[in-house]
């Protein structure tokens, strides 16, 4: 497929998908209170997108996902939250990002 015609199917989607983020953050940035780790992802997810390199979609699902591999004893919750929770998550997207 040309990027013409990847630009033609799908340009518009991204698009809205693009403007939804942006008011998302709007809405996050208008709320008072800290940010929390999930936001500290998403926004070092947001800079994955910005580099020139390939494979964003896997850099950017890494930057969310639980790196470990042991099993813990115990769940924190009874649902997912969609991002890991990690004192470290720095050099955890660093790391990631890097692949």
């Amino acid at each position: 497929m040309t990027r013409q015609q990847v630009l033609d199917l799908y340009f518009l989607d991204a698009r809205h998908q693009l403007v939804e983020l942006a008011a998302f953050l709007d809405r996050v940035e208008r709320a008072e209170g800290r940010d929390d780790f999930r936001l500290k992802n998403f926004r070092a997810a947001l800079g994955i997108l910005r580099g020139g390199k390939k494979q964003k979609a896997k850099k950017v699902l890494l930057a969310f996902s639980d790196p470990t591999t042991e099993p813990v004893a115990k769940g924190e919750g009874q649902g997912a939250c969609g991002a890991y929770r990690n004192a470290n998550r720095d050099s955890r997207i660093t790391h990631h990002a890097s692949r």
